[in-house]
């Protein structure tokens, strides 16, 4: 029995190691991309960098597949999400950092006709700003 308990401690440490890696390596490339493109909102790149990132990630890639998503599907929102939300909290610019998480990208992917208020302000509640 103690043998058990002991697997499942060690298997549950290990989740919580992994998922801090990732938490920790998804808040250092959105941080990158905010302090890369501050000066430079409309550069093309970010969204490519965006899109790129979205389709390494395990978790984010499932949605991208899901909902098809194209690099201009991300350029639209993030419109959207920059005419409503273009200001810096911390280290979190809603147009850039809604694409880093999945409750986020999920909500945007699936409401990117809706209006840019409509989707900033969701961005904004889930990410506490």
């Amino acid at each position: 029995m103690n043998y058990i308990l002991s697997a499942l401690l060690l298997l549950l440490c290990l989740v919580f190691i992994l998922e801090m890696y990732h938490s920790l390596k998804r808040s250092s490339t959105s941080w990158h991309l905010i302090e890369t493109y501050r000066d430079d909102l409309q550069n093309k790149q970010l969204i490519d960098e965006i899109y790129a990132y979205c389709q390494k990630d395990w978790k984010l890639r499932r949605i991208i597949k899901a909902n098809e998503v194209t690099p201009a599907d991300i350029e639209k929102i993030y419109q959207k999400l920059l005419k409503w939300g273009n200001f810096h909290k911390g280290h979190r610019f809603v147009p850039i950092t809604s694409f880093f998480y999945v409750n986020t990208l999920d909500y945007l992917v699936k409401h990117k006709n809706d209006e840019a208020k409509t989707l900033t302000m969701h961005c904004m509640n889930a990410l506490h700003i």
